[in-house]
């Protein structure tokens, strides 16, 4: 039987990892089991202890990835308030409501991660640490501390408005949750400015 290269192993546990992410974000952690986690990555069941010791496993790695990802991609955002402001538009879209598995981990994952084990729970904490830091950074350059309440306060409508969005029946009303949230993320961020 041969041996895999180190290069291959690190590509399917890539594979593993990018696909989970979509699929927990789609379905939710707890509907989504292993085997099909594993027929997304065109993989069998049996390979997936080659990668991890168990479920739990997975989802601390793929959230950690998630939101190390998504802070990582708010990095590359413009500074100052037109990053936020891009960052807003983006979050707050009817494209990123309709395909969750491509969104935030937070606003698909939130009520799960919170019944999640503790190194899942610290996986998510230290990249949310991250995303709200890039939040503050803009709000408040020379002081980046000065803005953790609002940062906070920003974040949570933005995950609290796409949950919400998600969450009703009626697109009207979807629409209508989404810019609601943009109008309330501007006076946030408009209110931080001031105060400089």
């Amino acid at each position: 039987m041969a041996r895999y290269s180190r290069e291959h192993k690190e590509s399917t546990r890539r594979r593993i990892i990018e696909t989970a992410g979509r699929r927990f974000k789609r379905d939710g952690i707890d509907g989504s089991g292993i085997a099909t986690l594993m027929a997304d990555a065109g993989l069998t069941n049996g390979a997936f202890y080659a990668h991890f010791e168990s479920k739990d496993d997975l989802v601390a790695t793929v959230l950690g990835d998630q939101v190390d990802r998504q802070a990582s991609e708010f990095s590359e955002l413009p500074g100052g308030r037109a990053g936020l402001e891009a960052f807003v538009g983006q979050y707050l879209s009817p494209g990123h409501r309709d395909h969750p598995e491509i969104g935030c981990p937070s606003a698909a994952l939130l009520d799960e991660v919170g019944r999640c084990t503790a190194a899942t729970k610290e996986a998510y904490t230290a990249g949310t640490k991250a995303i709200l830091d890039e939040i503050r950074a803009r709000l408040a350059p020379e002081d980046p501390e000065a803005a953790r309440g609002t940062a906070l306060a920003l974040f949570t409508m933005l995950v609290g408005s796409m949950q919400l969005a998600r969450a009703v029946s009626d697109t009207t009303l979807s629409d209508a949750v989404l810019e609601e949230g943009k109008r309330s993320a501007d006076a946030l961020i408009g209110a931080a400015a001031t105060q400089k």
